[in-house]
């Protein structure tokens, strides 16, 4: 298979994955990613559509990757940016249909899985180089940019600020208990200390042998 063409389909597909993890994340309710625990906290004080509030955030973080390194912008980018949303609200609504009253074993299993599909995801369209979300592109630019950080690193301190943040914000706005630990709960946590080091195994182990690239950490 010609090579930008299997480049195209990890890109979609990574997207494609990428909001399925998300909705499952939702559906567990016991913390969301990062970085939707920053958009969750920048919801709950901004009076305006999250929809809207979604593509105004990305928006900022493309003008910082235009900005530091253009060649994370790409096909992928754009697909993330405007279909991921849709995505999400279907995999969400689809969990919720087939798994009415999930008890909280069951949830607890779609939590991890969502983990590791996201981590996986997150490698796919790494490695495609088609163009990676905004936020992902974050911590990329700074790895490379500063070649004595590892991408592992940079991910991990990008996601601490978003949880810190998030968390600051959802308390400011004056929610409960319960429904902050939905959006900043132990899932939130696990994500935080190793989507970096997953996104890293994926990406040697499964996203480079796809493109017959030679493993590298």
């Amino acid at each position: 298979m010609n090579q930008m063409v299997k480049r195209i389909i990890m890109s979609v597909l990574g997207v494609v994955i990428c909001g399925i993890s998300v909705g499952m994340f939702k559906f567990a309710a016991l913390g969301i990613d990062p970085f939707q625990s920053l958009m969750s906290g920048l919801d709950a004080v901004i009076p305006i559509r999250f929809g809207t509030l979604y593509i105004i955030v990305n928006v900022v973080l493309l003008l910082f990757a235009l900005i530091f390194d253009r060649k994370k912008i790409g096909i992928a980018t754009f697909i993330n940016l405007f279909l991921l949303g849709y995505i999400v609200e279907f995999s969400q609504g689809l969990c919720e249909r087939l798994m009415p009253d999930a008890p909280l074993w069951l949830r607890v299993v779609i939590l991890l899985i969502a983990i590791v599909i996201l981590c996986l995801s997150s490698a796919l369209y790494f490695t495609a180089d088609l163009g990676v979300s905004t936020y992902d592109a974050v911590a990329l630019v700074w790895s490379q940019k500063q070649s004595k950080l590892r991408f592992a690193f940079c991910r991990v301190i990008c996601d601490f600020v978003c949880v810190a943040i998030g968390v600051a914000l959802l308390l400011f706005s004056g929610q409960s208990i319960t429904e902050i630990f939905g959006s900043v709960g132990v899932g939130t946590i696990i994500t935080a200390f190793f989507m970096g080091p997953l996104i890293t195994f994926f990406n040697v182990h499964v996203a480079q042998p796809m493109l017959g690239k030679p493993k590298e950490t």
